[in-house]
């Protein structure tokens, strides 16, 4: 019978690529025994411990582990990537209804929360760095002006590191929030392997989510929820409500090995993919740290006259990157990264001729007005139409190339012809888009939601 998926797979493994995306590990064996992975594939079966149970167990020990290296008070292990644990700690920190100071650079898996918890967000905005052609870190005094403006907002949401690298100051905005009353909750996915490389960040925050799937040795959908202030039954409460009652005990014990091998000989290859990070940086146009812009160091965003070409030009070289934009080309260099690897990228880069300065990339505009809430829009009856014909049209789904998956048009927002502009002048290359079906009585419904909120 055939196989083509597992097919595809092992075709493209046996070409040998250059894999400068996620997952971590790049293809490289896992960390792990003999018996990794069908060996030690179990269910609860009364030895084995229980993810979501009340009797200190291995898991448990697996996961004190995670959060004492960290220093979070709880740590609970996710399956289900971070996707989990965003709308856990959410749940979490907000609960249903209400408000939510909310990063818009969020992830789509924020949005899906919002709209399943039925919050209304208030967006904060980065400054654009027109010289990168990226958007900038979230500041404290935006995250200031936006508590004072909606006062008894619980939960400001951000994201930390971004898809190019760009870290906030967590510290400073934590304090911002924690004189507020309000706590602070990290999209941190893509920053698993900070803290092996010494940053502490991430401690300041009372929710972190992170994919160690992401930039570490470990596989698809591995992810931690951390906690300060929360112990791990909160966690194991809300991580059940979004996750399987069968968790995958080969990706639970694969995050238990990951973090034994960061200890050691992981965190000495970090160390080095870091410094091959910044070698790389001084010699190719790329994103680089100044004053007031501090990045991920081992997240390399190389700067081109056109990113899909030079990201085309890589893959016809089996030279898979995390992402191409108009100027960019994102590649996560991980501790599977070595010279040998970036020797390769080196050699590919040289034969192209296509780095350079980055493309003109326009700022996204202000964002759409919102019509209708995050959950009538996602529950809404809706229709399939033509991005260029959906003009005064209300989305019913995130209009965001993807990566990065940033909306420029979020559900519940009105289509406007500024926003069209932009999305073809991106090149932006959706032909299609859901939209809502007219209502008479939504915009009543959503304007009166808002002004009672």
């Amino acid at each position: 019978m055939p196989t083509p998926l597992y097919d595809s797979l092992q075709a493209l493994a046996a070409r040998g690529p250059l894999r400068l995306d996620m997952p971590g590990h790049q293809g490289k064996p896992l960390p792990g025994g003999p018996l990794w992975p069908s060996g030690i594939d179990f269910t609860e079966n009364g030895a084995t411990g229980d993810l979501f149970g009340e009797e200190a167990d291995a898991i448990q020990a697996a996961e004190r582990l995670w959060a004492d290296r960290f220093g979070f008070d709880a740590c609970l292990f996710l399956t289900g990537g971070s996707t989990q644990g965003i709308h856990a700690g959410l749940a979490m920190l907000t609960g249903a209804g209400g408000r939510a100071v909310v990063d818009r650079g969020s992830h789509r898996s924020v949005h899906h929360a919002l709209a399943l918890l039925d919050l209304a967000p208030h967006f904060l905005l980065r400054p654009w760095l027109a010289e990168d052609g990226v958007a900038g870190p979230i500041l404290p005094e935006t995250v200031d002006d936006a508590l004072r403006r909606h006062p008894g907002c619980s939960t400001v949401c951000i994201t930390s590191p971004t898809y190019y690298g760009v870290l906030s100051d967590i510290p400073a905005i934590a304090q911002v929030c924690h004189a507020h009353g309000a706590r602070l909750m990290v999209d941190g996915a893509h920053g698993a392997h900070l803290p092996f490389l010494g940053y502490t960040g991430f401690q300041a925050a009372d929710v972190v989510v992170m994919s160690a799937h992401k930039t570490l040795p470990a596989p698809g959908q591995t992810a931690l929820l951390l906690a300060n202030g929360v112990g791990l039954a909160e966690l194991q409460r809300w991580g059940a409500v979004y996750g399987t009652s069968s968790p995958s005990y080969v990706l639970m014990a694969a995050l238990d090995a990951v973090r034994d091998h960061m200890e050691g000989e992981g965190t000495a290859r970090y160390q080095e993919t870091a410094r091959l990070t910044q070698a790389l940086r001084r010699r190719w146009p790329s994103l680089r740290e100044r004053d007031g812009l501090a990045l991920d160091p081992a997240r390399l965003t190389l700067s081109s006259p056109d990113g899909f070409a030079l990201g085309e030009a890589l893959r016809r070289r089996d030279i898979y990157t995390e992402l191409s934009d108009r100027g960019h080309v994102v590649s996560i260099l991980t501790c599977a990264t070595g010279a040998a690897e970036v020797g390769r990228l080196e050699r590919a880069l040289a034969e192209t001729g296509l780095t350079g300065p980055c493309a003109f990339c326009p700022p996204p505009p202000e964002p759409p007005q919102a019509v209708l809430t995050p959950r009538q829009a996602l529950f809404a009856p809706r229709a399939r139409a033509l991005l260029a014909d959906s003009l005064g049209r209300i989305a019913a789904c995130q209009i965001a190339p993807y990566p990065p998956g940033v909306p420029v048009i979020a559900p519940g927002e009105t289509i406007e012809k500024k926003h069209l502009a932009y999305l073809r002048e991106i090149g932006y290359n959706k032909r299609h888009c859901d939209i809502i079906q007219p209502r008479e009585e939504w915009n009543h419904e959503a304007h009166h939601r808002y002004h009672q909120l």
